[in-house]
């Protein structure tokens, strides 16, 4: 199991962060729904692994990220289709396409396995760049835990507005009841993006809403949930969206 910890951070860090962070810990550990423990913990070592390889450093600077063929540098421990997935989306993101993402299903894959690794891929990395941000290492990764993944797939899920099938609102049964917090005025995709898999929609949520700010709270500007004002928060924000490429 893990023992994440903030207390030899060298600032004071708020429980509510610290206690989301150690049970992201906690779950990456355990069986998912699509992959055991041991393949998620390996898929959030292969992502730390993504930023060094060679390969993907050559495909950053070309015109196309898929004119280039070779094999990336990878730890070993996963299949090369599952590889390329997770060092596509750390390294180059913002080049992903409907093709590629068709090819990788061609590979085997499946579109609920696609969902439940990026669902590590987003709680690790955002974990990870927390840490680094207050000046700490990353964190070790956990010790895997055995038993196998639930494969149980919401049966309300539909092809719409994106790639993978997605769970809306009226979809929504009893076995994925609580999904989407009660009272807001939309549910953005962002927020359904990763409902094939609810319990990695779950996690990156509680995550989201503890690092960056509650559910709705970007429809109550008035309201302060942080220690800076809304208006603060939303330049950090923007500024690292423009940094890391993302314009969603």
């Amino acid at each position: 199991m893990s023992n994440l910890t903030y207390d030899s951070a060298p600032v004071a860090v708020r429980q509510g962060l610290a206690n989301v962070h150690k049970r992201t810990w906690q779950r990456l550990a355990e069986p998912g729904t699509w992959w055991d423990g041991p393949t998620r913990v390996a898929i959030a070592a292969e992502l730390r692994n993504a930023k060094s390889c060679a390969l993907c450093k050559r495909r950053k600077t070309a015109l196309s990220p898929y004119a280039l063929k070779g094999t990336h540098d990878s730890l070993g421990e996963l299949p090369e289709p599952l590889v390329d997935v997770i060092h596509r989306i750390v390294t180059d993101p913002g080049r992903l396409s409907r093709d590629w993402y068709q090819t990788t299903l061609s590979s085997g894959l499946s579109d609920a396995e696609y969902v439940e690794a990026i669902g590590i891929i987003a709680c690790v990395m955002a974990v990870d760049q927390f840490t680094l941000g207050i000046g700490m290492q990353p964190h070790a990764l956990p010790n895997p835990v055995g038993g196998k993944p639930s494969r149980q797939r919401p049966q309300g899920a539909k092809q719409s507005a994106a790639w993978v099938p997605m769970l809306a609102p009226k979809d929504v049964s009893e076995a994925e009841a609580g999904l989407y917090p009660e009272g807001l005025p939309v549910i953005t995709y962002v927020r359904r993006a990763l409902t094939l898999v609810p319990a990695e929609a779950r996690a990156y949520n509680e995550i989201s809403d503890e690092q960056y700010t509650p559910a709705g709270a970007s429809w109550d500007i008035g309201r302060q949930v942080r220690a800076i004002s809304y208006s603060q928060v939303e330049f950090i924000a923007s500024k690292v969206s423009i940094l890391n490429e993302c314009f969603y």
